[in-house]
């Protein structure tokens, strides 16, 4: 079975920046698209961005667009999400998500088959 560990999630100052990175066990890694979600207190966990097998493309949510970069090291087996100009409302449990297939949706949860277990970043105002 696959297993994701984020690290990088702390607290920082709005306006301030944060790498997470989610190091993957499989040795397959370089075939699964990656995506990061996060989840706020009582909300839903929503989708933040997605990477392909590749790297070669990229989404993002609206929220996150210019801001946030999503980027994996397949020799590393690790993707990361460099997240600059942080804001309050970035607050939340982020989690990095791998999807062994390369059909269907990319920014909704159910897509994923892979979760780890969440970094808190905390933004304060």
């Amino acid at each position: 079975q696959v297993q994701l560990v984020e690290s990088g999630g702390g607290l920082v100052q709005a306006g301030g920046s944060l790498r997470l990175s989610c190091a993957a066990s499989t040795r397959t890694f370089s075939t699964y698209a990656m995506g990061w979600f996060r989840q706020a207190p009582g909300k839903e966990r929503d989708f933040v961005a997605a990477i392909s097998w590749s790297g070669g493309s990229t989404g993002y949510a609206d929220s996150v667009k210019g801001r946030f970069t999503i980027s994996r090291d397949n020799a590393k087996n690790t993707v990361y999400l460099q997240m600059n100009s942080l804001k309050p409302e970035d607050t939340a449990v982020y989690y990095c998500a791998a999807k062994i297939t390369s059909i269907g949706y990319y920014d909704t949860a159910p897509a994923y088959d892979y979760w780890g277990q969440g970094t808190q970043v905390t933004v304060s105002a």
